[in-house]
């Protein structure tokens, strides 16, 4: 959800959070964060409102060829998040902008273009199938290590 969003979810989870913990269901939040300050500021309002309710797995999606980050790592507000809350930060690359616009343009994942389950893939330059299919591996591996945080310990011991 954007920066601003959520009332309605706040007072959901505000009322509710009891009666999950009582039935032993915990909530892991995930927040997706950018170079820009705003992301960082959306996430860091969300953590106010769920504080240690939940657990939480931040990506850092680089969605520039050269990230800055410096807000998420030199602000004070950031640093007592981190601190406070222990993230799981995750990085999910740059991803080349003609591949990510043939995505969006279809309306299809990147991992349908890298398994080729796309009516595209036969129009689709090798190249772009090969750079799908490395990143979304690379980003499978880096959630790889989240999996305590998104799979409940019964289905992360079977998977």
């Amino acid at each position: 959800m954007g920066g601003g969003a959520g009332h309605v979810t706040h007072q959901w989870f505000q009322f509710m959070k009891d009666d999950f913990a009582e039935l032993g269901i915990s909530f892991t939040a995930v927040g997706v964060i950018t170079p820009d300050p705003a992301s960082v500021e959306s996430l860091l309002t969300w953590a106010s409102n769920l504080e240690d309710h939940v657990q939480y797995l931040v990506v850092e999606n680089s969605n520039t060829s050269n990230p800055d980050f410096t807000y998420w790592y030199q602000s004070k507000q950031a640093q007592d998040f981190r601190d406070s809350f222990n993230p799981l930060i995750i990085p999910m690359e740059f991803r080349l902008p003609e591949l990510e616009r043939i995505a969006r343009q279809h309306g299809v994942t990147l991992r349908n273009i890298a398994t080729k389950s796309t009516d595209l893939a036969n129009q689709i330059q090798i190249a772009h199938i090969i750079r799908a299919q490395r990143y979304t591996q690379r980003f499978a591996a880096q959630l790889d290590r989240a999996d305590i945080l998104l799979l409940p310990a019964h289905l992360a011991q079977t998977v």
